[in-house]
């Protein structure tokens, strides 16, 4: 924690002003075209080349804009220090475990908010592009990790690690992920996600760890999404809820276990 008068950037302000400027960004692009197609039929929208250049010109101007404000060294941003690859075994489990009880927290959230029938559109145009299932993983679960990553668990928890306690720096930088996506109906999975990942940059410093964390997330989302009618057939699944939520919550508890003993035996081995 800093305990000078002065603050690194980003604060918890900081970090909330880089995260509307990068959606800023992302709207003021989509809004107009999407207006355009609206009333003229088109697909300007939709069109891969601007999305390359919008994503691409967005995220490098924004981790730019960081890394001036930042005023460090990009090992510092982006740190690589090394971690124990068998921590993944545990997250896999708790990721696999935290699906199932937070698909009973999204039917409540979903009883509460119906989600409108626009966004189950959105959701499902992930799937909608030439290269099939195989596109989807390549958005989902490799280019939305990278870019999410090197922002959150990058830019804005270095600020937040060296201007706060990490418990505090874990919360806002989740908060923040959370809140990014723009929806209520993701929000607890990528809060829950973003608490993982973030205790992860924590005891690991290898921003790595936190991208290929999140890319296997998002890669049981898809998988279970694609192949839902054969996964619903384990045993597990027949199962009652009751039996389900059970054995989830005391898979995920021990895996939580697992990672912070992986943690504690690497940081012995490597001081």
């Amino acid at each position: 924690m800093n305990s000078s008068g002065n603050k690194y950037y980003p604060t918890i302000l900081g970090a909330a002003h880089l995260v509307i400027l990068y959606i800023f960004i992302q709207t003021i692009v989509d809004f107009p075209l999407a207006i355009w197609d609206y009333y003229h039929g088109t697909e300007f929208l939709s069109n891969p080349v601007k999305k390359i250049v919008l994503s691409l010109g967005s995220i490098l101007f924004i981790l730019y804009f960081a890394y001036r404000k930042a005023k460090t060294k990009l090992k510092n941003l982006f740190p690589l220090k090394w971690f124990n690859p068998l921590i993944f075994i545990p997250m896999i489990t708790f990721l696999a475990a935290a699906h199932v009880f937070l698909g009973e927290v999204n039917r409540q959230v979903e009883q509460l908010i119906p989600a409108p029938p626009w966004f189950w559109e959105l959701f499902n145009r992930i799937f909608e592009n030439d290269y099939g299932f195989f596109g989807a993983v390549l958005k989902v679960a490799v280019i939305a990790p990278i870019v999410e990553e090197l922002i959150f668990r990058g830019v804005i928890m270095h600020g937040l690690m060296r201007n706060y306690p990490k418990i505090i720096a874990i919360f806002v930088s989740a908060l923040f992920f959370a809140l990014f996506h723009l929806n209520p109906w993701q929000f607890p999975a990528t809060f829950l996600l973003g608490l993982l990942l973030g205790w992860v940059m924590v005891i690991t410093r290898n921003i790595f760890a936190c991208i290929l964390g999140h890319s296997i997330n998002n890669l049981l989302v898809l998988l279970s999404i694609e192949y839902w009618d054969e996964i619903s057939q384990f045993s597990f699944f027949l199962l009652g809820q009751k039996e389900q939520l059970h054995i989830s919550y005391l898979v995920a508890g021990i895996s939580v276990v697992f990672i912070g003993l992986l943690a504690t035996f690497s940081r012995k081995h490597t001081t």
